[in-house]
């Protein structure tokens, strides 16, 4: 294995450790995850086109990464600043309003794609 080969394991060994932590530590990732499970499944059984299944792991790839970048976040800013201060507070503030945003986004997406398949059927 050359040097480059090397660099990329080590890099993607350290992007599933990454993934694991956040599954350990994080809630509210473990609930995303379920979520898209939950979505995941409702997607076989509605029969959704390949276009909608891009739209779905787009948006859900969105929610999933705006959370591990919101949980590094937090991380970054309980040890460099563990007393409260308010610039603190506003970048975890900040960094939970893009989670929001993702997940609002990804409501709207499968709204979109679920809500006439289940009206259809209703």
């Amino acid at each position: 294995m050359d040097s480059k080969e090397s660099k990329n394991k080590i890099g993607f060994t350290y992007a599933i450790q990454g993934i694991t932590y956040v599954w350990k530590h994080e809630r509210n990732f473990r609930l995303h995850i379920l979520a898209l499970l939950l979505v995941i499944v409702a997607g076989f059984i509605a029969r959704v086109s390949a276009i909608e299944w891009m739209f779905i792991c787009l948006v859900s790839g969105l929610v999933l990464a705006t959370e591990m970048i919101n949980s590094a976040l937090e991380l970054m800013i309980d040890y460099l600043k563990p007393a409260i201060h308010p610039s603190a507070k506003a970048i975890k503030d900040i960094a939970a309003g893009s989670v929001l945003i993702s997940a609002l986004l990804a409501i709207v997406v499968g709204s979109i794609i679920f809500i006439p398949k289940v009206m259809d059927v209703l």
